[in-house]
């Protein structure tokens, strides 16, 4: 009962947070007045969607790790090991809950208001409403034993008690907290956890600032988009168009399999919602066309991750808000890198076709127009997100809003994929439960970052980098192998938090345009969703086909190459990334 009071209540704050922008739209074009406070409510909603979709992650037990050693162990040590990353993860939250009632308090002392006197308070409160949901199902999971839970919860309690008391942290006291909390890390504990270890009396406040940032519910947005594509007939019908399309000439299957993964990830943000929603179709399709299964594996792991450089790709929004410069500059910014990796993924895919097509067919005028039509809805899509953002009539987070509501009127009414009642509540919980878990990282993360610059970390990176490095190639040769290891350690969204604020300054210092340091960082990332511990593609391509992970590993390592050659490409040659924006100034 309680978990879908929590799924319906999670579904209600995104499609708010979706209607009420298009209700804005619509009543400023046709009665040219608005809603008071609309977008601050958007925000306030992103800002309960976020928490108590983390809350659902963590009742389903999939929070973001940023090691999977606890995976590999078994037995005795693995009840220990989990045991011990569930109760620093509970302290950490039981902290995180107290600094949010503190918060909390402190706005309602203030006495501000959202808009017809709803109280910033009342939307605040889904912080310590969200961080004690956590704390109490990470306790929960932390043991099949009740003693052991209510140990757990002591002890955080004990500790929580301590902080609202204020008694002081000696040096060693401290370190022993940090080692504390990286041996957690390595062993498995939710990201959150690491990130949020650090102190913790601001990052409450960071968070709620993250959150309610005026254009970060697009992520949610766009995410809830891609969900309702993935979860209803557009696999089927696009993949029938790029079959249609390619199919019938020598490596046109790996053509289709890239642009369709392309199109996917763009608009869910989530290269495994792409993985797990089109491997099933693509894998035979591949496979029916000659392709071996190893090439097959390593192309849909690769091909999963091509669509977060283009519009609307999330990774450019975050990385926008984060180094603070235009999200319209970024969306065009990463489209001649993004069609770059896809052409270079796409020749891969066609030197590995077989010789004699296995399938080998004429065009069928007759078929890609039937093809077509069938998924005309779905093809324009990406016309109505661009009218949006670029004709002036829509701010970005409208348009975001526009495009999840255009998605949901065409996979709900016009296909009737999904039923209205029995599937679109799953779908909204699960993609909240995505939301929830990326939002919470982002938000301890900026404290994270703040802490950093409250540190001068920032100041003194610039002052020791250009000591060491005077040749702005040699920078970049710096960058790429730095964030080459970042990549296989961090996940894209927690890594653009943490990792901008410090390399966006060394830019600078070294005359690199914001633009281009953005789309040298992202597509790094991207090839950071295939380079283990942290590769995601690698799970979820090893979780979808159920192969081992060393398999899936070998298999992709020759589009890690392929992918690496487009990332020296955006690096040495500026213009593909500036060249639009700039072009269209």
């Amino acid at each position: 009962m309680l978990k879908r009071a929590e799924n319906l209540v999670l579904a209600a704050a995104l499609a708010s947070m979706a209607l009420m922008p298009v209700a804005e739209i619509l009543l400023r074009a046709l009665l040219r007045v608005g809603i008071s406070g609309a977008a601050s409510f958007t925000q306030h909603f992103a800002l309960i969607a976020g928490m108590l979709g983390a809350a659902v992650a963590a009742r389903e037990q999939r929070l973001l790790s940023l090691s999977t050693l606890d995976s590999l162990l078994v037995g005795r040590g693995a009840l220990l090991a989990r045991f011990f990353t569930r109760t620093v993860a509970v302290i950490v939250g039981a902290l995180l809950c107290l600094a949010s009632v503190e918060l909390v308090l402190a706005e309602r002392a203030g006495g501000n208001v959202i808009a017809y006197g709803i109280p910033v308070w009342l939307g605040q409160a889904a912080l310590p409403l969200g961080f004690a949901l956590i704390t109490l199902r990470l306790a929960w999971s932390a043991s099949v034993n009740w003693p052991a839970r209510l140990a757990t919860l002591a002890l955080a309690a004990a500790v929580a008690a301590a902080a609202a008391s204020r008694l002081p942290l000696g040096n060693v006291m401290a370190t022993t907290a940090v080692c504390v909390v990286l041996v957690a890390a390595i062993l498995g504990s939710p990201v959150f956890t690491t990130l949020g270890g650090l102190p913790m009396a601001s990052i409450p406040l960071d968070h709620y600032r993250l959150v309610v940032n005026p254009s970060l519910p697009m992520i949610p947005l766009f995410t809830l988009a891609g969900y309702f594509l993935a979860e209803g007939g557009a696999p089927r019908r696009l993949i029938r168009v790029f079959d249609a399309l390619f199919g019938g000439m020598r490596g046109g299957a790996a053509i289709a399999t890239v642009l369709a993964c392309a199109f996917f990830t763009s608009f869910s943000g989530a290269s495994g919602v792409t993985i797990i929603a089109l491997g099933g179709m693509l894998m035979p399709l591949l496979l029916s066309a000659g392709y071996s299964q190893k090439n097959a594996l390593g192309l849909l792991a690769g091909a999963g991750s091509l669509g977060g450089m283009l519009p609307p790709g999330l990774p450019l929004v975050l990385y926008a808000i984060v180094a603070r410069v235009s999200i319209e500059e970024m969306f065009l910014a990463g489209i001649l890198p993004g069609l770059l990796l896809v052409a270079l993924v796409a020749l891969w895919g066609f030197s590995r076709a077989p010789r004699a097509a296995v399938t080998a067919r004429k065009f069928d005028w007759r078929e890609a127009r039937a093809a077509l039509l069938a998924a005309k809805w779905e093809l324009a899509l990406p016309p109505v997100a661009f009218l949006g953002l670029f004709a002036g009539f829509a701010t970005p987070v409208e348009a975001a809003a526009l495009t999840a509501v255009y998605a949901f009127v065409v996979e709900v009414l016009v296909h009737r994929d999904l039923d209205l009642r029995r599937d679109v509540p799953r779908v909204m919980a699960e993609c909240g439960l995505l939301v929830g878990g990326v939002l919470l990282i982002l938000g301890v993360a900026l404290g994270f970052t703040n802490y950093l610059v409250d540190a001068r970390i920032p100041e003194r990176a610039v002052d020791w980098v250009t000591a060491a490095i005077h040749s702005r190639w040699m920078f970049l040769v710096a960058l790429n192998l730095f964030l080459l290891v970042a990549g296989c350690l961090l996940d894209i969204f927690s890594a653009t938090v943490v990792l901008v604020p410090l390399i966006v300054p060394l830019g600078l210092a070294f005359g690199i345009d914001p633009i281009h340091l953005g789309i040298v960082f992202l597509v790094n990332m991207e090839l950071g969703y295939l380079t283990p511990p942290v590769g995601m593609n690698l799970f979820f391509a090893a979780y979808r086909f159920g192969k081992p992970l060393p398999e899936v590993c070998r298999a992709a390592l020759p589009v890690v190459g392929v992918l690496a050659i487009g990332v020296l490409l955006v690096t040495f040659v500026p213009w593909l990334a500036t060249g639009l924006p700039q072009l269209l100034k």
